[in-house]
Parts: structure tokens; sequence; C-alpha cells
């Protein structure tokens, strides 16, 4: 189950039990309407409640951070599972995305908020 809200800086994304296609797809529009009305969009990915992740969902995942990665701003994870986070490390070695890890949401969407480092 996915969670999206829009935010200043971007999106929050919270995902909940288990990662699909579906929720993948749901993601794909709206950062893609975010991207389209804004510009480079900051992500806050809430990561804490994630229990499993589907396969074609990690496929498609990859197929469009490389296609847009250049496109996608700061992503703030917030993440406890230490499969979860390696998931989410490997996906983002193939991209030139900023992505910063958290313990705790309020960590994660104040580095959002606050400036981006050169």
């Amino acid at each position: 189950m996915i969670s999206i809200r829009e935010q200043d800086y971007g999106l929050d994304v919270a995902l909940f039990n288990e990662f699909t296609l579906e929720d993948f797809k749901e993601l794909e529009v709206a950062l893609m309407k975010r991207i389209a009305e804004h510009g480079k969009p900051d992500i806050f990915l809430d990561l804490s409640e994630l229990k499993d992740f589907t396969i074609d969902m990690a496929v498609e995942e990859l197929r469009f951070v490389r296609a847009h990665d250049k496109e996608l701003g700061r992503v703030a994870i917030v993440v406890e599972d230490v499969w979860i986070k390696l998931a989410a490390h490997i996906a983002g070695l193939m991209s030139h995305t900023k992505v910063q890890y958290f313990d705790t949401a309020e960590a994660a969407q104040a580095w959002l908020a606050g400036p981006v480092a050169a």
C-alpha cells in the first residue's frame, strides 16, 4: 500500500506492508506530474512500515530510475529493516540522485526542507 502527498519540496511517499507494481505505477504517475508542473522534485520516502516488495516492482523501479534519475532531486529515506535498506541502496547505485538515509521522519523532512548543497 502506498500514500503520496505533495509538499513544497516535492513528494512525501509512505509505503506499508508490500510494495507492488501497482503501487510503483501510482508513484510513477505522481512523480511525472510533479516533474512536469514544478521541475526536479525532492522525495521523502518512508519505508519504516515496509515489509516486502515484489520482483516486478523492483524491475520497474530500476527501469524508471535509469530513465529519469536526472529529473529527480534529493531523496530522503527512512528505513529500519536491513534488507529493505540494502535493496534501496543497490537501487540507488544505479542513479545519480542524492540519497540520504535517516532514522526518523522528522530528520529526513528537515533535511529536505533545508537548502540544497552545491
